[in-house]
């Protein structure tokens, strides 16, 4: 037989050849590819939801390369998990046909604009025997059959929807080996169920409409881990069985009506890492022992008494401890934890002096409130070693002696408030060393002395009081360095000498009244383009009013009573309203808005002060079009105003009601209702206006700002609403809660409007920061502590708008309403209710008002 002679680069194919094709055969042994039935499933689904990734040229060959499924390991032989999570989809019928792929374990549809949940899907995907994990999460369902047939569900996710009625009629207790149910920002009412399946690790039923205690029953739950039942209409006294639940890390109950004392068995849960109680009605002691495992506590906003216990902030895990608000007495405890991070004590009435030793090697501490409380003696010069603090807050203690010169070591400082207490001595050279500090806050102390020089190294400062003190001497020179600051407040003190260049970015207040200045007033005030207010009352200035005053075309009060001013008063647009009383020798004319004056002296010439300023919202109407609200109101209850009679009107508008929103004692004794309806009595001094809402800023008496929303009651709409029901709306405001988010102190109604009390910014506008200022103003680490807090603030808010009764909306989300507590601390600014309004009976063109949109909440769009 005749060999025959293979070349050697043809062996070589004929061997590649041989190997290839054991290969394919392999695969298709090995590898099999899913089959015919689940990947017709696949197509048909593909093209009913019609995804672009799923319907490209030849990927129907392969769903497990789709994006958001999943197929199981090695072979790829089924598919297991389905995620359409964030698809856009509004038409939930495809839903049963899911139910066809019989090797189902997860199906994730998660934010969506799904409103129901089709029988057939109900029926059909019960009986898939290895499902254990469905998310519907990010929804518009509104109710659907229950789940009675999921015998094998793990995890349930039906969270950010709008489930109403009993929670006991959804078949939760028929899921026997349910590990996870998250039932949160719905508005699910009954009580909290005690016949789930005793497997159940965690249980989130927050933001909803449960009522009643919460039962001793819940001990049965020996696998919890987690507990969120936040937000609610609980009440009652906690069970003293939760001590039983041996597992439990975390348990929030935030935000309820909860009465009696914290039960002392929660110290013997050795897992427990996180305890939030806050906003509630909780009385007695706290329990000694309760920080034994945990590390972050929040207490705040209740009404438990008593001591801090000797052992409450000395362990060693403890992170973050929150009882703020409260009725706490005593001395603070000797001993604090070196890895506390945030420590908020702030509106109790603790007293005695602050231990030097206590807080001297508290290396992680970022922030420390103790406001608003009897604390006494000396601040503490080892405050100085606390290196990692941001935020400062003494106010409103009895404080004495000096300020300590190691206070300027703490070079991460971005708030130190220190006003209303005793403190004396000379501002230390120190405090120029605070490179990062933001606001200065050292009124209404005894302070003596020059300002030192060294403040103007401060230049990311924004806001520097330190009215209301003995300060003598000039104003440094150098203040005009300071190229970030808005606010100068020097008032109420014994300064005089030559005025110098100011900062040129002044734009909230420039304060130098009480004082001893006098000669002609400083040319170097016409380079304050940006100024709102400028008082120079209670001096000795000479001579006649510039004319320059009235080309700063910011200006909107300036207060010049009680000099030695002669002749006429220049031309000021009807925007500025002036005050030149104590001026014998001026003569007042028809020369813009003259303010009738009072008397000087100290409180008369706080009171003069109101200063207005624009808190921007252009989008309130479009977002309430959109919402399609009911004419639900009925009548008007003295909110109706005739138009011809408030502008001819002489007589100061009468207060009706005003109500306290918020429990801390410092806004009780600082907001004057009838000083603010008479600061907003003129219409014109608005610096912003939209449809339904004026703003200012009102300087109240005491010395402290707040913004100020007055309602335009003379739209049609607001006139369907009862002054009851409205009250009742305003409180829902005032009861949101998160730290993340600006809501209301307070509101007023009056005879010609409502008015709503917001805290001033003090700091600037998330825009500002980003696009006026430096590039490293700003550190990745703070922009990324920025982003967090916005995203928690808004997450928040998702959850009230898509389940309150009476739902929020964010009209426009920009840099422009988020402002800045610090460089850590956003605060969403900008929130409103709808339900007060009834757009189809405005007297305006809907389009006119239509505004930019900036952000809605998915659920409500």
């Amino acid at each position: 037989m005749k060999k025959i002679q293979v070349p050697p680069e043809t062996g070589k194919s004929m061997f590649c050849l041989f190997f290839f094709s054991i290969f394919l055969s392999c695969f298709h042994v090995c590898f099999p590819d899913l089959s015919s039935t689940q990947t017709n499933t696949m197509i048909e689904l593909s093209r009913f939801l019609n995804i672009p990734d799923w319907n490209l040229p030849g990927s129907e060959r392969n769903p497990c390369s789709w994006e958001g499924v999943d197929c199981s390991r090695p072979d790829s032989s089924s598919v297991i998990s389905l995620s359409l999570s964030g698809f856009d989809l509004s038409n939930s019928s495809f839903l049963p046909l899911v139910c066809q792929i019989q090797t189902l374990e997860s199906l994730d549809v998660s934010n969506n604009s799904l409103s129901s949940i089709p029988d057939g899907f109900m029926t059909n995907c019960g009986t898939l025997v290895g499902l254990k994990q469905l998310n519907f999460s990010g929804n518009q369902v509104s109710s659907f059959p229950g789940f009675r047939n999921f015998s094998k569900l793990e995890v349930l996710d039906i969270s950010h929807n709008r489930l109403s009625g009993n929670i006991g009629d959804y078949g939760f207790d028929a899921l026997v080996q349910l590990k996870n149910l998250s039932l949160n920002f719905n508005k699910l009412a009954g009580s909290v169920p005690t016949d789930l399946a005793k497997s159940l690790v965690n249980l989130e039923v927050s933001d909803n409409l449960l009522s009643g205690s919460i039962p001793e029953g819940i001990e049965e739950y020996q696998e919890l881990r987690l507990i969120d039942l936040s937000d609610n209409q609980l009440n009652g006294s906690l069970p003293s069985s939760l001590g039983n639940l041996s597992k439990l890390e975390t348990l929030l109950l935030s935000n309820n009506n909860l009465k009696g004392a914290i039960p002392e068995s929660l110290s013997r849960i050795q897992t427990l890492s996180r305890f939030a109680a806050n906003r509630n009605g909780f009385t007695g002691a706290i329990p000694s022992g309760i920080t034994k495992h945990v590390e972050n506590l929040d207490l705040s906003f209740n009404l438990v008494n008593g001591s801090i216990p000797d052992d409450l902030l000395s362990q060693p895990k403890l992170v973050s401890v929150d009882l703020s608000s409260n009725l706490l007495v005593g001395w603070l405890p000797q001993r604090i934890s070196h890895s506390l991070v945030r420590l908020r004590l702030g509106s109790n009435k603790l007293t005695g002096s602050v231990s030097s030793g206590a807080f001297e090697w508290l290396q992680n501490l970022t922030y420390l409130e103790m406001d608003n409380n009897g604390l006494t003696g000396h601040i503490p010069p080892a405050f100085g070693n606390l290196v990692s603090l941001n935020l400062l807050n003494l106010e409103m203690n009895q404080f004495t002696g000096i300020l300590p010169p190691s206070l300027g070591n703490i070079t991460s400082l971005q708030v130190l408030k220190l006003q209303q207490n005793k403190l004396t001595g000379e501002i230390p050279d120190e405090m120029g060393s605070l490179s990062k500090l933001l606001i200065l806050d050292l009124s209404w102390n005894s302070l003596s002395g020059s300002i030192p020089s060294s403040l103007s190294n401060l230049m990311k400062l924004t806001n520097m009081k330190l009215q209301g003190n003995k300060l003598s001497g000039a104003i440094p020179d150098s203040i005009g360095d300071l190229s970030s600051l808005l606010e100068l407040q020097l008032g109420q003190n014994q300064l005089r000498g030559r005025i110098p260049i100011m900062p040129p970015k002044l734009q909230i207040s420039l304060n130098l009244s009480t004082n001893m200045f006098q000669g002609p007033i400083p040319s170097t005030l016409s380079q304050l383009g940006l100024l709102e207010v400028l008082d120079l009352s209670n001096n000795k200035f000479s001579g006649e009013i510039p004319g320059f005053l009235a080309s700063l075309i910011s200006l909107r009060q300036l207060v010049l009573s009680n000099n030695q001013l002669i002749g006429n008063i220049p031309k000021f647009t009807h925007n500025v309203s002036i005050s030149v009383t104590g001026n014998p020798a001026i003569t007042t004319g028809d020369h813009g808005v003259v303010i009738p004056g009072r008397p000087s002296g100290k409180k008369s010439q706080l009171v003069l002060i109101v200063t207005l300023v624009a808190v921007g919202v252009t989008a309130l109407v479009a977002v309430i079009i959109i919402l399609k609200l009911y004419r639900r109101f009925k009548g008007v209850n003295n909110m109706q105003v005739d138009l011809d009679e408030e502008e001819g009107s002489t007589v100061l508008p009468e207060v009706i009601h005003g109500k306290l929103l918020t429990s801390n004692s410092l806004h009780k004794s600082n907001i004057n209702f009838a000083k603010a309806v008479e600061a907003v009595a003129h219409p014109e001094n608005a610096l912003f206006q939209t449809m339904f809402w004026s703003y200012y800023r009102v300087l109240m008496p005491s010395g402290s700002s707040y913004f100020i929303k007055k309602l335009n009651t003379r739209e049609r709409l607001f006139q369907q609403a009862s002054s009851e029901q409205l009250e009742l709306d305003l409180e829902m405001l005032g009861k949101l809660h998160h730290s993340n988010v600006m809501v209301p102190l307070a509101y007023v109604l009056y005879s010609q409007g409502v008015l709503l009390f917001y805290e001033f910014a003090h700091t600037h506008s998330l825009h500002d920061v980003l696009h006026n200022h430096p590039s490293d103003v700003v550190d990745w680490t703070s922009r990324y502590s920025i982003a967090v807090g916005i995203a928690q603030g808004i997450c928040y808010l998702h959850g009230s708008s898509s389940n309150a009764r009476d739902p929020v909306l964010v009209p426009d989300l920009s840099s422009k309403k988020i402002m800045l507590k610090s460089l850590t601390e956003p605060l969403v600014a900008d929130i409103e209710l709808f339900k007060v309004i009834d757009p189809s009976r405005s007297n305006s063109s809907l389009s006119a008002v239509a505004g930019t949109i900036g952000y809605i909440p998915p659920a409500l769009g």
